[in-house]
């Protein structure tokens, strides 16, 4: 089968690429052509199919929103047609099906960089999309349901209107922002992009049930679990040291705050690896300023600098306070046999099994984290059986050959749909 990867980068920068890149690799092993779209970089992965890609956004080198060229005209332009719609997205998409002939466009993200026209791009060819869905930016204006005004949890524009996101300024605290965004998801909606799709992958249940509250009909919606790539796990010797360990964006809806807390004032270790792109980590560093903590910032490291880090921690902790849809730092964590702290919040109810693979705690709430903590910290060899029960999790519930195996049966079903 040949299929088209989509996505608006091909580099690793987040969950979204290693998902793009161990799929490519599991698609290519069981004989499958596999063909990416993205945007040009100058971290892309090399590729034959580089000159079908987008124009680059910018000088090529930038990753994140702050860091293009605002004052930059043709910048802020390109930028502006491809959150709204890209004429350029349709016409490249639309050259490469032709020339390539491919069965499937499997598309991973696209929002803010490539716009939905790789969508209508692929329909009017007749070739069938299928998406994957790694948040909720088909319903939320900021993607996330989450309100930074309060730190919250917001569900207004899925129960009503999304010019609440305006008022709210829900994207980047901007007035203008928001409103661009709500009229991009209004140009979806008029497009009627969604129906345009053949089916959505959804990782998790809790975010296949916002899709349905959303209008998502059910049989479009395939909640087929993530996996975790065992291809490159080398054996290693796992220890457990007195050390905890957060590992992800260090930003307030992952609930970085109440983490701090919980470890304030308190005699137990916590390494942070991770950083954030608006400068909360650094909120945070000055919070604990003359505060008597344990506490170690690492910054962003590549995932072989965080391998030891896994081999090593007692067990790691996710507090999310938003709708986490599938977290690797989970899967991560059961790959090394570690027991893993979750809010009890959405999709990490159903992950981190309570007493079982790891703890839940109330989310927000920095005095029963740390009453984890210290749980976790005196009950050693409980830490290292949960850690156990996540491995054998790991192996059955998300596993490669299981994920493979749903995928491709749905990407069959699809295609002789549209045959």
């Amino acid at each position: 089968m040949k299929i088209i990867l989509v996505n608006y980068r091909y580099f690793i920068s987040g969950g979204p690429e290693k998902y793009l890149f161990n799929i490519k690799e599991i698609l290519e092993k069981n004989g499958h052509t596999v063909i990416p779209f993205s945007i040009k970089h100058n971290k892309n992965m090399p590729t034959s199919y580089e000159n079908y890609f987008m124009k680059p956004l910018g000088t090529g080198n930038e990753v994140y929103a702050n860091e293009y060229g605002k004052k930059n005209l043709r910048t802020v332009m390109t930028a502006l047609s491809r959150m709204l719609y890209s004429f350029e997205a349709k016409r490249k998409i639309k050259k490469l099906i032709k020339d390539t002939q491919p069965d499937i466009v499997y598309i991973i993200y696209y929002q803010n960089k490539m716009s939905a026209s790789v969508i209508d791009g692929a329909y009017e060819m007749k070739v069938p999309v299928i998406q994957r869905i790694s948040d909720f930016a088909h319903i939320c204006v900021n993607n996330l349901f989450y309100r930074y005004q309060k730190n919250q949890i917001c569900e207004r524009c899925l129960c009503g209107s999304r010019i609440n996101a305006v008022k709210y300024k829900c994207v980047n605290n901007s007035v203008f922002n928001s409103f661009l965004k709500v009229v991009a998801l209004k140009i979806q909606d008029f497009r009627k992009t969604t129906k345009k799709i053949s089916a959505f992958i959804i990782p998790a249940e809790f975010t296949s049930n916002k899709f349905r509250e959303f209008g998502i009909p059910n049989r479009k919606i395939h909640c087929i679990p993530t996996f975790y790539n065992q291809t490159n796990d080398e054996k290693v010797e796992i220890s457990y040291d007195d050390f905890f360990l957060y590992v992800g964006r260090v930003d307030p809806e992952k609930g970085m705050l109440t983490l701090i807390k919980a470890f304030e004032n308190s005699p137990y270790n916590l390494v942070i690896i991770g950083s954030s792109i608006n400068g909360h980590d650094e909120t945070l560093k000055n919070y604990l300023r003359g505060k008597d903590h344990h506490i170690t910032f690492l910054g962003k490291l590549d995932f072989e600098e965080i391998k030891p880090y896994l081999q090593k921690c007692l067990c790691t902790i996710c507090p999310s306070e938003w709708y986490e849809n599938m977290p690797n730092s989970v899967l991560e964590s059961y790959a090394y046999q570690k027991a893993v702290i979750a809010s009890r919040l959405g999709t990490l109810v159903d992950l981190v099994s309570d007493n079982q693979t790891g703890l839940n705690f109330t989310t927000g709430d920095h005095v029963d984290l740390r009453e984890k903590v210290k749980f976790l910290f005196d009950n050693r060899e409980l830490a290292i059986r949960f850690g156990m029960h996540g491995r054998e999790k790991l192996l059955t519930e998300y596993s490669e050959d299981l994920h493979y195996e749903r995928l491709i049966n749905l990407f069959n079903s699809v295609k002789s749909e549209n045959n």
